[in-house]
C-alpha cells in the first residue's frame, strides 16, 4: 500500500498530508485541475496527473497500481453564499466522488482504501447536546450535502475497498481554514464573540486531521465515520477568549448574528451554528490527539505572534 494517490493534495490540508506520507516512505500521486502548479508546489510527490473532477473521470494512469486513495477535494465553504457558490460546494464534493469511484469499476488493481473527507456539517445544529459518529444527520444544505458525499464514497465497497469517511471540524491552522478567518480583525484588538457566544464549536488542530487521516489509511480495522474533531470542544465565547488571551488582545468587540448575516448572507447560519461533536469513534480506535486543549493548539499555532 506505499502507492497512494490523493486529490486536493495542493490544498489547505491536502498538502500537509503529502508530506506527512513521504515523511513515511510512501510515494504519492497527486490528480490536481493544475498537474505542473502541483509538481511546482509540491515537490516531493512521485507523480502528477491532471484531473477536472466534477466531469470526468481519473486518468488510468492515475489509478494504475495505487493501492490507496485519500479524496480531499473541495469547494471551500468559507465566503458569501449564492447559488452559484452553494451548486460549486455541492458539486466539487458529490460529482467529484462519484467519478473518482466510477474509476475503480475498470482499474487493473482496485485500491484497498478510500479515506474520503466529510464534514461535521453533517449534523446539522446539535444546541446543548454532544453528537458522536454514531448521531443522526441534521436536514439542512451543508448536512445534505454531506450525506450525499458520503454515500457517494461508501459506493465504493462494492469493490472491495474499505470506506472512511473524515468528518473535519473547525480546523485551526496557519495558511487556511478557521484562523484564516478570524485572525486579522483580532491581531487588532477589535474581535469578539459571534452571535450570542453560546454556540459550541467543535474544532481541531490541522496536524491532527492530518494524523486521524493517516491513521484511517494505515489501521485495516477502520472503516466508516470517524470525527476529525478535538475531544474538547468549546463555547464560543470561550474560544473568543483563549484567542485573545493567546495574543494578548481585548475580546470586546462582539459581531451580532444580523451583522454576520449582513456581510455573509446564508454562510453566516453556518458560522454562528452550534456543534458539539466528539470523536468517540475515533479515540476508541486507537488515535491519540496532540492537541487536546484549545489553548494548547492556539498556542502552539500562535507562538511567534504570542512572543512579540
Amino acid at each position: 500500500m506505499k502507492n497512494v494517490l490523493v486529490t486536493g493534495g495542493t490544498g489547505f490540508i491536502g498538502s500537509r498530508v503529502c508530506d506527512a506520507l513521504r515523511g513515511k516512505d510512501y510515494a504519492v500521486h497527486v490528480v490536481s485541475r493544475d498537474p505542473a502548479r502541483a509538481k511546482t508546489k509540491l515537490q516531493s510527490i512521485q507523480e502528477t496527473h491532471g484531473w477536472n473532477p466534477e466531469t470526468e473521470q481519473l486518468p488510468s494512469e492515475a489509478t494504475s497500481d495505487v493501492r490507496a486513495v485519500i479524496h480531499l477535494a473541495g469547494e471551500s465553504i468559507a465566503g458569501r453564499w449564492n447559488a452559484e457558490k452553494k451548486r460549486r460546494i455541492r458539486d466539487s464534493r458529490i460529482l467529484s466522488t462519484r467519478n473518482l469511484v466510477a474509476s475503480f469499476v475498470d482499474a487493473d488493481t482496485k485500491p484497498d482504501v478510500l479515506v474520503c473527507a466529510s464534514a461535521i456539517g453533517l449534523y446539522g445544529d446539535s444546541g446543548d447536546e454532544s453528537w458522536t459518529e454514531e448521531s443522526p444527520a441534521g436536514t439542512d444544505f451543508l448536512a445534505e450535502v454531506c450525506q450525499e458525499w458520503e454515500t457517494e464514497a461508501h459506493k465504493a465497497s462494492k469493490y472491495g475497498t474499505r470506506v472512511v469517511s473524515v468528518r473535519i471540524g473547525l480546523v485551526l491552522g496557519i495558511g487556511g481554514g478557521l484562523l484564516e478567518q478570524v485572525l486579522p480583525p483580532f491581531k487588532m484588538g477589535v474581535g469578539g464573540k459571534l452571535g450570542s457566544g453560546n454556540q459550541w464549536m467543535s474544532w481541531i488542530h490541522v496536524d491532527d486531521v492530518v494524523g486521524i487521516v493517516v491513521h484511517a489509511l494505515e489501521n485495516e480495522n477502520i472503516s466508516g465515520a470517524l470525527n476529525a474533531t478535538a475531544p474538547t470542544p468549546v463555547r464560543n465565547i470561550e474560544f473568543t477568549k483563549t484567542l485573545g488571551k493567546v495574543l494578548r488582545r481585548p475580546t470586546i468587540f462582539p459581531v451580532p448574528t444580523f451583522g454576520l448575516k449582513l456581510m455573509m448572507g446564508e454562510f453566516a447560519d453556518f458560522v454562528v451554528l452550534s456543534q458539539n461533536v466528539l470523536p468517540e469513534k475515533t479515540e476508541a480506535s486507537g488515535y491519540e490527539f496532540q492537541y487536546r486543549t484549545l489553548e494548547s493548539a492556539l498556542r502552539d499555532l500562535l507562538y511567534l505572534t504570542h512572543n512579540n
